[in-house]
């Protein structure tokens, strides 16, 4: 029995995103059920090296949905966070790692880039919460902040809503020029300042700023806050966030990292502030977009589940396709 290996183009190549989303709402549903375990991600501190490492393991039984068949799956994403990497070592700042292996009998699947894995996992978990809390007639997309994850956003969300105009924003005209260029025979895409894309009907906000950015939405926007991913960061206005229906990824990691930590940290916004988890919505527990709703915001910090999720799609996809390699990283032999 051998494992596979992934490398970045065998990933890009296996995770479709409607596949992905699909298998990411099946995640979420399960972990609402109590079909998840998910521990606490845990942090390797490398002050000496300006860095840190982070494991995220997880085991979803997801089947007893059927969005994208019934399947369970266990994995581990190693992850690191260097900032120093691009100028000092000619390396990105985030590399990753996924071990995928079957739960019933541990034997490692596939060892397969986590950073293209991320990359397309976070845009799906926004295109859940978009399929459950945008307006079903929303045709208009903003993105504020080009870089890699804007093209996942829009990859992503277009899966489950029909957009047709795009609004990018970001400070770096050529990031925007390269957007446009990537997207402009699909969509109405242009570049154009924070305030028109944040009033559009789904706006995705991807930066990492510290100060919000967002002042102002559409009377019915349904906002995807990606970007505030550790403690301190802080995309929207405190005076949308108090307005809005929020519902966010995970209560621990939100209140933590999220786009809420600051005004929550601050005590301008509570537990009573928080309408539900998006996997409570997804299996009904809770509602999502209703008639009388205005402001909707999805807190992402992103989780195991879905990394998992996406594991699961990728290797049963490129097992298919043959992609990749496959190598003899167990002796079987040995019992």
């Amino acid at each position: 029995m051998e494992t596979r290996l992934l490398g970045p183009d065998a990933v890009e190549t296996a995770a479709d995103f409607e596949a992905v989303v699909g298998a990411v709402e099946d995640a979420f549903a399960a972990d609402a059920r109590g079909d998840a375990q998910m521990p606490a991600k845990s942090y390797v501190d490398l002050p000496e090296y300006d860095g840190d490492f982070r494991s995220m393991p997880v085991y979803l039984d997801a089947r007893g949905t059927d969005t994208a068949g019934s399947w369970d799956a266990a994995a581990v994403k190693w992850v690191n966070v260097h900032p120093g990497n691009p100028s000092d070592h000619d390396l990105p700042t985030v590399m990753g790692t996924v071990v995928y292996s079957d739960p019933g009998t541990g034997f490692p699947l596939a060892l397969m880039d986590g950073t293209e894995l991320t990359r397309r996992r976070t845009g799906a978990a926004a295109a859940v919460a978009t399929k459950y809390l945008a307006v079903p007639e929303a045709t208009s997309m903003g993105i504020v902040g080009a870089g890699v994850q804007s093209y996942a956003q829009l990859e992503a969300v277009s899966q489950v809503r029909p957009i047709e105009e795009v609004v990018v924003a970001d400070r770096n005209p050529e990031k925007v020029e390269a957007f446009v260029e990537r997207f402009g025979d699909r969509f109405a895409v242009h570049g154009g300042s924070i305030e028109e894309a944040a009033a559009c009907d789904v706006l995705s906000t991807v930066t990492p700023v510290e100060e919000p950015i967002v002042h102002a939405v559409g009377e019915h926007t349904h906002v995807n806050a990606i970007g505030a991913d550790a403690a301190g960061k802080h995309e929207i206005s405190d005076a949308i966030l108090r307005d809005a229906k929020i519902v966010i990824d995970d209560y621990e990691q939100c209140t933590h990292s999220g786009e809420i930590n600051v005004p929550w940290a601050a005590g301008i916004l509570d537990d009573e502030d928080i309408h539900a988890e998006l996997g409570e919505v997804v299996v009904g527990g809770r509602s999502g977009r209703e008639s009388d709703d205005g402001v909707t915001v999805f807190d992402s910090t992103g989780l195991a589940i879905q990394d998992v999720a996406a594991a699961h799609v990728v290797y049963e996809r490129a097992n298919e396709a043959g992609l990749g390699e496959s190598f003899e990283l167990v002796d079987t032999e040995v019992l």
